[in-house]
């Protein structure tokens, strides 16, 4: 494989991030690795259902800040001019409430009177070139998300004309259409993807015809993607200038929290300690009560998208839930149980799934995944509550629910400490004993007592050993210890603990108070906008957008779709995932073969598919 140099940024302080439901699973994320969460904010959020309280952000914030890790908050929907009073409003108590940054999508909220918070912004934006990357930077974005479509080499592009913080969606559900550029929900159930209610109809079976009537699929999930996995590309994704990593999830439970983050933790952590020139975005070390494996927790299989430019396999139309792994086969099938060949050890309580027919031989519908819960294991005889009436003798089964890892993940599971160095010396009236971190924070505190020369030196550099590392019940590991200076002094261990535990207060006080949250980035009011027009496409949705991209030199704007729907045919998906493609009718694939025009049924509706070959995009007009 062919390494290209990677990118040359001065920011190499690499960041996971990971999605927070609520801030108690903020506060696991964090405990599992994470470098940084995000996390809904009351309203004005892309996930409609995953909002949460000021006092609980505040919350969230107070723990992350004491490991130097940060909380991002997504206000990233566009906004009505009724709402944006309150968008501000929400956005300083969101700075009160110590945030970190906020992630947005509507700029708007840049001529609003924002708190000097830092600003994110959204992959709703649709950042896919330079252009737009840069121009986000000059009006003030520190960190920008990309398109989830990008190539490496699209990547290494952008990097290459910004100094901007690159975020990039590493694990996941992958949207099909390009971020703040699908308007299906809105048109046809008026709940609109750029406000957070998206009804992911995307997700649904339909039907693929030409446009002469000829059917050439039925009942086919065609829209639904596989999930985003980027395990094996972290490293390249580095040396293109990406330097937050981000797990999508912001509806997902608590134990795919836990171990997908504690799974690119480790990953992250192994690079790391290869290529020193990197360092964590967030202080402190992680141990695990479980092996992190994210194909035991909910996916759609996985695929790494675009990254490597166009291949087979991103999409499964089978069915766009969790199918799990591959366990074995049905060998017998009894009264009230069935006997599998397999080589994995199954638990009371697993669950299992399996299609009622070959898929090799007969496309499914998405009915035909079937599951089934174990009642109870004995090695590879699995005993049933409820035998599946379509189970049948030689039928491949898939575990979705591994109930003794999951088991696992319900219990604490993973500590968070950071290393602490002592240094023990002698005053002219006892000792001294400093605390530092290794980030540059320290402490130092004294005791006075009656010093008595010790009798057994060894015995006493052994017991001040101990004394200092008894460091349980703190968010400190013993690391280094230095009390050669002070070998010779005999004190009472009453005196030793005492030292340890003020020092470590005193560290701790230190850190907290020695963090800093970023702050904003310098805006250039006389930067112009990459565009001189805006569509529909641009969604502008107030007339704060509006002044932001005149300002900007824009000169037609028209507004969003959910303020002034397009009458007649328009593009409702702009998407890189192509249907020709997937069935194998692509032109520049498959030489000679004619490019019929297609139709789609999802959900009842009718779309056309548009295909652009030469951006080798797909538009599905309704």
């Amino acid at each position: 494989m062919q390494h290209t140099a990677p990118v040359a940024l001065a920011d190499n302080k690499l960041e996971l991030l990971a999605p927070a439901k609520n801030a108690d699973f903020g506060i696991e994320a964090i405990r599992h690795g994470a470098d940084a969460v995000y996390i809904g904010a009351p309203a004005f959020g892309a996930r409609h259902t995953a909002g949460n309280s000021v006092a609980d952000i505040a919350r969230l914030c107070e723990f992350a800040h004491k490991y130097h890790a940060q909380v991002f908050v997504t206000v990233n929907t566009i906004l009505l001019d009724s709402e944006l009073e309150d968008a501000r409003a929400l956005i300083w108590e969101l700075y009160e409430a110590g945030a970190d940054a906020i992630i947005v999508q509507d700029l708007g909220l840049l001529e609003l009177d924002l708190p000097p918070i830092a600003l994110h912004a959204s992959t709703q934006m649709d950042n896919r070139v330079p252009e737009k990357v840069a121009f986000l930077e000059h009006v003030g974005f520190s960190q920008v998300v990309l398109a989830r479509e990008l190539t490496l080499e699209q990547i290494r592009d952008v990097a290459s004309q910004t100094q901007t913080r690159l975020e990039f969606f590493i694990h996941g559900a992958l949207c099909v259409a390009f971020s703040g550029q699908c308007y299906i929900s809105e048109a046809y159930t008026d709940r609109s993807a750029n406000r957070g209610e998206c009804s992911q109809q995307c997700r649904m079976p339909g039907n693929l015809k030409t446009r002469k009537g000829e059917t050439i699929a039925t009942n086919d999930h065609m829209l639904s993607l596989k999930d985003n996995n980027q395990t094996d590309n972290l490293e390249a994704l580095i040396d293109a200038g990406i330097r937050s990593f981000k797990i999508e999830g912001r509806l997902k439970d608590l134990s795919y929290v836990k171990n997908v983050t504690a799974h690119y933790r480790q990953k992250l952590d192994e690079i790391i300690a290869r290529r020193p020139e990197f360092e964590t975005a967030s202080h402190g070390r992680c141990s695990y009560s479980f092996q992190p494996d994210p194909d035991k927790s909910f996916n759609r299989g996985k695929t790494d998208y675009f990254l490597h430019d166009r291949k087979p396999g991103i999409a499964d139309f089978r069915t766009p839930k969790y199918l799990g792994i591959e366990v074995g086969k049905v060998t017998r099938i009894g009264k009230n149980h069935i006997v599998v060949d397999s080589e994995v050890e199954f638990h009371n309580g697993d669950g299992l799934g399996f299609f009622a027919r070959n898929f090799e031989t007969a496309r499914l519908s998405d009915d035909k995944l079937t599951g089934f819960r174990i009642n109870r294991a004995d090695g590879n005889t699995l005993y049933l509550k409820v035998m599946p009436k379509d189970l049948s003798v030689g039928t491949t089964l898939y575990r979705n629910r591994d109930k003794g890892f999951e088991d696992l993940l319900s219990k604490e599971s993973a500590e968070r400490l950071i290393p602490v160095d002592f240094t023990l010396t002698e005053t002219a009236g006892g000792l001294e004993l400093t605390a530092a971190d290794r980030h540059g924070n320290s402490a130092s505190v004294s005791s006075d007592f009656d010093k008595q020369v010790a009798k057994d030196v060894a015995r006493n550099c052994e017991g001040l050993r101990k004394n200092l590392s008894k460091l349980g019940g703190t968010d400190f590991m013993a690391g280094e210890l230095d009390y050669a200076a002070a070998a010779e002094v005999f004190a009472p261990a009453s005196v030793i603990n005492q030292l340890r535990r003020d020092a470590l207060e005193a560290l701790d006080k230190a850190r907290v108070e020695g963090y800093q949250r970023p702050t904003p980035w310098e805006r250039d009011d006389n930067v112009r906008y990459p565009q001189r027009s805006l569509t529909y496409l641009g969604n502008v949705s107030n007339q704060k957008a509006k002044d932001f991209y005149t300002r900007h030199g824009v000169v037609s704007i028209r507004d969003a779709y959910e303020v002034r729907p397009v009458k007649g045919d328009a593009p409702l998906m702009i998407t890189k995932h192509c249907i020709r493609y997937s069935y194998n009718m692509c032109p520049k694939e498959v030489p000679g073969l004619k490019a019929e025009p297609l139709e789609m049924e999802l959900g009842g509706k009718q779309f056309k598919l548009v295909f652009d070959c030469h951006k080798c995009e797909m538009l599905v007009v309704g």
